[in-house]
């Protein structure tokens, strides 16, 4: 375990510390970025760093990073995960898809935020036994957001209303969208919140890693195709393609055609890998940990548990990076050598 919170001195005669002062520990800040479904990684890079003794004492986040996060903080990580555990696959996740056509997004999105709710209750973000700060976007202004005050269950939803899926949030007289169209990967906010040493968790650096430009490009010869005919079964059998569920086939599409969830989840991607890498060159984190899970799909909540595994992974990874980090602003006094227990 790695020996980050205590100070040694020798003791003297009367047990008082002689020689040696206390060492300070570093406040240390973690920054959760954006990804839908690749958030779960964000609980196993969680657990690596508490169960090595590194505990963020500010964490923000932006999406489902402000999910986790969140329930991080409200002690409340593990009903996200049982949750995830509890999906079975694809059929699962669309039951949680309230399509609306008369709103500002495809999806309503009470079904999501009732399990946030019934996790957090209405918790406040300043009765929360660390910093947390949940990051948005302004919709008619474009600003940048920082909710630090108020319901923690509102600040999450505003942060993951990812425009044109889920409706915009109204938080004092603002609308309120997703975190990741100005700020993914927030480590700005935690540096603002004192964080003296920043871990930043980035779910997209390994979607776009060979982005290029391509040259001269053109419409291909149109194959000839005979005119689709009417499925057999919406023939005979009309009533079972209600408009629901017609719906929820144009919002995933199929193999041959993007829908228009895929459409606006790839822009996403697109912009906010763009966004992401400016803002880490801007204001790169101390030590970053991205995960390898390009290879997941935003709404593959069922493979939580795979999921999990690469954030771990990632953060056994950088453990030694981090406490390097952390001895730079808090070094061993003088002739200490660490045991073996505190090694291990």
């Amino acid at each position: 375990m790695l020996e980050i919170l205590k100070g040694r001195g020798a003791s003297g005669a009367n047990g008082e510390k002689i020689g040696l002062g206390p060492t300070r520990r570093p406040v240390i800040g973690l920054a959760l970025g954006g990804g839908a479904a690749r958030g779960f990684a964000h609980i196993g890079i969680l657990r690596t760093l508490l169960a090595n003794g590194i505990v963020p004492d500010v964490v923000v986040g932006t999406s489902i990073g402000a999910v986790v996060g969140g329930l991080h903080a409200a002690g409340r990580l593990e009903t996200f995960e049982e949750w995830g555990r509890s999906l079975q696959g694809m059929r699962n996740i669309i039951g949680y898809l309230d399509i609306r056509l008369n709103g500002s997004g495809l999806l309503g999105g009470e079904k999501l935020a009732s399990r946030l709710a019934d996790a957090v209750g209405e918790t406040l973000i300043e009765d929360l036994p660390v910093k947390f700060a949940s990051v948005a976007t302004e919709v008619r202004t474009g600003h940048e957001i920082w909710l630090t005050h108020g319901r923690v269950v509102d600040a999450m939803r505003a942060s993951y209303a990812l425009p044109g899926i889920f409706q915009p949030m109204l938080i004092g007289d603002r609308w309120l969208v997703d975190g990741a169209l100005v700020n993914p990967v927030p480590v700005s906010a935690a540096r603002a919140l004192g964080a003296e040493i920043v871990i930043a968790a980035n779910l997209s650096s390994d979607i776009f890693t060979h982005s290029t430009t391509i040259y001269s490009h053109g419409a291909m010869p149109a194959p000839v195709t005979a005119e689709p005919e009417e499925p057999t079964a919406k023939r005979r059998f009309p009533r079972l393609f209600s408009p629901e569920k017609t719906m929820k086939r144009e919002f995933f599409g199929s193999a041959g055609r993007p829908g228009i969830s895929s459409v606006m989840v790839d822009a996403f991607n697109i912009m906010q890998d763009r966004i992401t890498r400016a803002r880490l060159a801007g204001d790169p984190p101390d030590l970053l940990i991205s995960p390898r899970v390009g290879q997941f799909g935003w709404f593959d909540f069922h493979r939580s548990e795979d999921l999990i595994a690469h954030g771990a992974r990632a953060a056994e990874r950088a453990l030694e990076s981090i406490q390097e980090a952390i001895d730079v602003l808090a070094p061993a006094p003088a002739g200490h050598a660490p045991k073996a227990d505190e090694q291990a």
